[in-house]
């Protein structure tokens, strides 16, 4: 299955932005190529001669990271050739990745009227523009359907049989539950077989689901052995929870499961016709769904999950959703009865919804399995994919690092990607951030792969990419890594030095300690002051800062707060930096009324989220945020934290290096010839994920001779 990747994806590629672009980057002679050729026309020659060295300082400047001096030289380049299409889309992208969007929009709009960039920048501008819409705006559901699967054949030998449940991994795999051939199975992200495991020396005995606990350990049930095995993370067996048997530890048939905050287990045990509950370290505590004076009683549960510890379990029988809370109490009903017909799994899906598989039936009683979404709210249920109206089995669908779904079809013997039709049909958001080319002709693409909706691609491969000089495969290509497998991050401490932080002085001190102790020796903390003028108050080892003191600051305290600018500041400092960063945001709660007079909102949330700088939020106070705050925080990847949580606050560093990285860096030996450094030698490159692809193509100097 090595080459399952390149082998499934169709000739005619659904993505755009696969298609060779109608005038490409390389194909085009632009006015500067042209003019810096033409000798005879001295005057034109000479502008063209200003705008060449300020297009190579533009871009030299725009892979360092200096985006602000980028654009600078750029606009400087278009006063000496107004109009110029490749200086336009570069200074586009400086725009971008400064967070301008809206500049960048109205540069690559200008070159796109004039003919220029074809398919590609056109998708490119699609994706930035509809980006720019609120995911409120988008719409809370989306329909998928299907961008790839996992044959369970492979030229005619099996490879897993009656596939149950699934779980993906952060790196972009996935176990997937084998009912028939009584294994699980890790599959990488393109459908290769990884590694196979059959359970201890007896083997699994009809696993049905599996769930990753709060330790990190496995928990696979097990419905004809009436136990539950637990796994290391790797998948080696530790022991079996439970056994067969009508009491409390006891089970007949387990079916599916889920966690509580507690690390408490929860079992829908289709024999007793109950729930199961077990502690966190597998003793029996007790079962609950028998008939009562406010609950009927289950008639067959199936589907459970849980979610702010109210445990809400799917009845296959009477056809809804119950809720009780985490001692078995029953609470009441999300989704009424007869709503739905045979549901099975259930799992937790985004913030605020579940997804469970189940069947319907139309008028002329053609039946089809479907996915649901269901709001954990209000009950509202939705249809979001369907099998079609082949014979199937839908028995589990869950969400990937991928923002995919994963579905086991138990009778049509496959497990589906399923991707949001939009998704499919506008194909990977790819771009090459940057070109190392200092030791040419060894040259380094650092190649970002996102979704439509700033979702991270992880897990690819060599196999998924191709490079290409003027549509020539390149030489020597090697994969170096992924960021993702980063296990650390660099840190920017921005601290809040408005008039109201006085009184919480040593909640600062605690806070910036903890979190320093909490890296050890491992990545960098920079310190930076939001006063009336942002203050870089030093840079170094996290060991420096486990004995801070707010008395070393040299900012003061202000009445006015500019938070913008410090922030910038902030993420400024990170561009280079580690790969996996972010901002941490220690404050008293509240803005000032001038703290976003110079960049917006909106703007700092793009410079943040375009070079992939999470802001988390540490609150000292014990009152809420203000708007502001939370739009950051809530529109950057980052999270919410009160310093004097009981869990404490030393998990904030690993929340940003959990956080999924679609950078990944591949080398190569280019053939191009240089003209001494002064030529722009242009590389493409193509992303293959399935049935889904995405396009970049950019350009770069070599050092000059």
């Amino acid at each position: 299955m090595k080459r399952l990747l390149l082998l499934i994806i169709p000739a005619a590629v659904f993505s755009a932005c696969s298609k060779k672009p109608e005038v490409s980057y390389v194909e085009r002679k632009s006015v500067l190529e042209d003019t810096m050729k033409d000798e005879k026309s001295s005057s034109r020659s000479a502008y063209a001669g200003f705008a060449e060295n300020e297009f190579r300082l533009g871009v030299q400047s725009y892979y360092r990271g200096q985006f602000n001096e980028s654009i600078r030289v750029f606009e400087q380049a278009l006063s000496h050739l107004p109009g110029e299409n490749m200086v336009l889309d570069w200074l586009g992208k400086a725009y971008y990745r400064s967070g301008e969007e809206g500049s960048a929009l109205q540069q690559w709009n200008y070159a796109i009227s004039q003919g220029y960039g074809g398919i590609l920048l056109q998708n490119r501008v699609e994706i930035v523009r509809d980006r720019r819409i609120t995911e409120k705006q988008y719409g809370y559901m989306q329909s998928y359907t299907e961008s790839g699967s996992i044959p369970f054949t492979n030229k005619g030998s099996l490879i897993y049989s009656q596939p149950v449940a699934a779980l993906p991994l952060s790196d972009g795999s996935l176990y997937v539950l084998a009912y028939g051939t009584n294994e699980l199975l890790h599959f990488s992200v393109n459908g290769d077989v990884l590694e196979r495991n059959r359970g201890p020396l007896n083997g699994f005995d009809r696993p049905l689901d599996i769930i990753r606990l709060s330790s990190g350990k496995l928990l696979v049930s097990e419905m004809a052995g009436d136990r539950l095995a637990l796994l290391e993370p790797d998948g080696s067996f530790i022991r079996y929870i439970g056994k067969t048997g009508i009491n409390v530890g006891e089970m007949v048939g387990p079916q599916y499961l889920a966690e509580d905050s507690y690390g408490n287990i929860y079992v829908t045990d289709g024999g007793n016709n109950r729930v199961d509950v077990f502690d966190s370290e597998g003793k029996g505590l007790f079962y609950f769904g028998a008939q009562t004076s406010v609950f009927e009683g289950f008639g067959l549960p199936t589907g459970i999950a849980v979610r702010n510890d109210i445990v809400y379990v799917a009845d296959r029988i009477r056809g809804g959703i119950y809720m009780f809370d985490r001692f078995g109490n029953y609470i009441g009903v999300l989704v009424r009865d007869e709503t739905l017909r045979k549901p099975e799994g259930m799992k937790a899906w985004g913030d605020d919804s579940f997804v469970i598989t189940d069947v319907v039936t139309n008028e002329e009683g053609i039946s089809k399995s479907v996915v649901y979404a269901v709001d954990a709210a209000s009950g509202a249920v939705h249809e979001i994919a369907s099998s079609g109206h082949a014979p199937s089995k839908l028995t589990s669908a869950v969400s990937d690092a991928n923002g995919n779904l994963i579905v086991t079809d138990f009778m049509a013997n496959e497990v589906c990607i399923m991707s949001g039709v939009d998704e499919l049909v506008g194909g990977l958001f790819v771009q090459i951030e940057r070109v190392i080319a200092d030791s040419f002709p060894k040259v380094i693409l650092e190649i970002r792969v996102e979704n439509r909706k700033r979702q991270q691609i992880v897990g690819l491969q060599k196999a998924n990419f191709i490079i290409t000089e003027q549509h020539h495969a390149v030489n020597d290509v090697n994969f170096i890594g992924a960021a993702n497998y980063n296990d650390f991050a660099d840190i920017t401490f921005v601290i809040d030095r408005s008039m109201s932080m006085k009184q919480y002085e040593e909640q600062l001190n605690h806070a910036v300690r903890e979190i320093a102790a909490s890296m050890g020796a491992k990545g960098s903390i920079t310190v930076i002051s939001a006063g009336g003028e942002p203050v870089l108050e030093g840079s170094g080892s996290s060991e420096n800062y486990v004995s801070f003191s707010y008395k070393n600051l040299k900012a003061p305290y202000s009445e006015v707060v500019s938070l913008d600018r410090a922030l910038r500041l902030g993420a400024n400092d990170l561009i280079n930096r580690e790969r996996k960063r972010g901002i941490i945001f220690l404050t008293a709660g509240k803005s000032t009324q001038n703290s976003f007079t110079k960049y917006s909102l909106s703007d700092i949330a793009n410079y943040l989220n375009n070079n992939s700088i999470s802001l988390s939020t540490i609150n000292l106070s014990d009152g809420a945020l203000d708007d502001a705050i939370t739009y950051l925080t809530e529109n950057t990847t980052g999270k919410h934290y009160y310093v004097y949580r009981p869990e404490g606050i030393s998990e904030v560093i690993d929340d940003i290096v959990s956080l999924p990285s679609g950078l990944y860096q591949i080398e190569y030996t280019s053939s191009m010839l240089t003209d001494y450094g002064r030529r722009y030698l242009p590389v493409e490159v193509e992303t293959y994920l399935l049935n889904r692809s995405g396009r970049d193509e950019t350009g770069y100097f070599a050092p000059l001779e």
